[in-house]
């Protein structure tokens, strides 16, 4: 057993090799035991208002009452909510799965395109979305019938008179919400009142009954909906607190959640798990405004935080940072997409904290391994697989590797998803007749069990017959002090079939494409230098952070 599984012999103290399935049957049985144990402590802080958990509790109870005595939703319904980390989306999302429906997390930066696909393709018979999202909600609400729609302004749970000063601000002052007008409309403060008066019924979620349609995927073609029942989610809730859980204070923790919780790693890490905990969760609404993001911070006693590299990478470039008082922050998580290596040691040095590194995908609710959260110092690997998980490296045949030998990472466990929503052609090409998803990253495994992404297979450049992974080359230029952030990608080559392409955002103004080109020479050889240099003032990037590379090599418009 232990042959197969050698990270077993690895795992930090106290963290069991398997998680216990049947404490809870549903996230809702997770919710009502933390409401047990914590009602009176706080359970989301945003713009200066908290919410406890008693006050999440009667919230979203009123929320469940509307979706089944108002809208007489029924079991399995979909309901799709589009916000950014605000107070409505903990009580929308617990709401709609007391009431035993499906919550459909939308990305709110999507186009109407994007949008009209996923409310069709997901079936979804409501739309909860904040009023600076109208008018696209407005121009697809249009197309698609039978969506009612529950609207809110940014400022309305924050309680009298700051709900007036907040929502006046941003929409004269700011500019930031314009006109629209959805016809039959709710608001959803009028929803909590509407739902108030009915009584809500007992609803048992079953364990396999659908939690979330999580959309994935647009990287390779159209956005596919991952099925994730409660078990999935569940499942990797215990999976993640019996790691993280051996240095955790029950009740007196605070993290950051800067992530937006439409995202299934904040959805799971920073809202599921943490609520495990009777955790206080900070919501950042808009973590872009890196000097409010850094004042914001200066003012929390937080013990926690995840992120994606460019936000970590983001806060260390903002003046100011280094000033916190980071003697409560105990965990820092990076995932999403690599931490590299010269964020996380400078991430240390500033913090005191360690950045340990997960990896996950939508696919698995999301972990799949985690770094020991006791490690002195990054170690460039993704961790170890999560109680409960096995994971190994397959070749282009399906054959499984041997230690150290480079291919695709497979995953089995209980956190893998049902599969993709009415889509079983899609589900059959990443789950296997064996149960194993398979990811689409590039990775191998040491003796250890530890395992290292190398990179995404449709990412890696072939130059001359030799495979470059962009992470490498990446991690290699983003050392150079004069840089702020850097993208690679292969292209186009006469000679060499493709070329090693980057795209730098410079720190320093004085930083020269030879520059680069000459440190390169020194770090990599020669197949893996970059044959062009390109400066931009930023990089594409996807809603959490991570750098596009499909955008760049996109020809640029015009």
């Amino acid at each position: 057993m232990s042959e197969q599984r050698p990270w077993l012999a690895h795992y930090p103290a106290g963290v069991p090799a398997q998680i216990d399935m049947d404490e809870f049957a549903a996230i809702t049985d997770v919710f009502d035991a933390a409401l047990l144990k914590y009602r009176d402590k706080p359970a989301f802080t945003n713009m200066g208002k908290t919410i406890s958990y008693a006050d999440l509790d009667r919230l979203s109870r009123d929320f469940a009452g509307y979706l089944l005595g108002e809208l007489k939703l029924k079991k399995g319904d979909r309901v799709a909510i589009m916000m950014p980390n605000c107070l409505q989306y903990p009580v929308a999302v617990f709401g709609v799965l007391r009431a035993g429906l499906t919550v459909v997390n939308t990305n709110p930066m999507y186009t109407a395109r994007e949008l009209k696909h996923q409310l069709i393709d997901s079936g979804a018979t409501v739309l909860v979305v904040l009023d600076n999202f109208g008018p696209v909600a407005q121009e697809v609400l249009a197309q698609v019938p039978g969506v009612r729609a529950v609207t809110t302004g940014l400022g309305d749970m924050l309680g009298f008179p700051k709900s007036l000063i907040v929502n006046f601000v941003l929409k004269h002052v700011k500019k930031m919400v314009p006109d629209y007008d959805i016809p039959g409309a709710v608001r959803f403060r009028d929803t909590l009142t509407l739902g108030r008066m009915h009584q809500l019924p007992v609803v048992r979620n079953a364990a396999e009954d659908l939690a979330f349609l999580q959309y994935t995927g647009g990287t390779t073609g159209v956005s596919k909906g991952a099925m994730l029942t409660h078990r999935n989610l569940v499942a990797n809730m215990q999976q993640a607190a019996s790691w993280v859980g051996t240095n955790i204070r029950l009740g007196d923790e605070l993290i950051v959640t800067a992530l937006p919780l439409y995202h299934i790693f904040a959805l799971t890490a920073n809202c599921l798990t943490f609520m495990k905990f009777g955790a206080h969760n900070h919501l950042i609404t808009n973590p872009r405004d890196m000097p409010g993001f850094v004042k914001e911070l200066k003012s929390i006693p937080f013990t926690a935080i995840t992120g994606v590299n460019t936000l970590f990478n983001g806060l260390l470039n903002t003046p100011g940072f280094a000033d916190i008082d980071f003697s409560r922050l105990h965990l820092t998580l990076g995932g999403g997409m690599a931490v590299q290596r010269a964020v996380a040691d400078k991430w240390k040095q500033v913090t005191g904290v360690t950045l340990a590194e997960a990896y996950g995908l939508t696919e698995t609710s999301p972990a799949v391994c985690i770094n020991p959260l006791d490690l002195r110092e990054y170690n460039g690997s993704i961790g170890l697989p999560v109680p409960s998980t096995d994971v190994c490296i397959k070749d282009d045949d399906g054959n499984m590797l041997p230690t150290g030998e480079i291919g695709e990472l497979c995953v089995k466990g209980p956190q893998v998803m049902k599969g993709y929503w009415q889509r079983p052609e899609e589900t059959a090409k990443v789950i296997d007749a064996d149960g194993w998803l398979h990811t689409g990253d590039v990775a191998r495994m040491d003796e250890q069990g530890y395992f290292y992404i190398v990179d995404r297979k449709k990412d890696m450049i072939l130059v001359s017959g030799f495979n470059v992974y962009p992470n490498e080359v990446e991690d290699v230029i983003a050392m150079m002090p004069g840089v702020l952030e850097v993208a690679a990608i292969g292209v186009p080559d006469d000679k060499s079939g493709e070329a090693v392409k980057v795209f730098v955002v410079k720190k320093d103004p004085a930083l020269t494409a030879d520059a680069i080109k000459a440190f390169c020479r020194d770090q990599l050889t020669g197949y893996k230098q970059p044959k062009f240099v390109e400066f931009r003032d930023e990089l594409p990037k996807s809603n959490v952070g991570k750098i596009l590379r499909k955008e760049l090599r996109s020809p640029t418009p015009g």
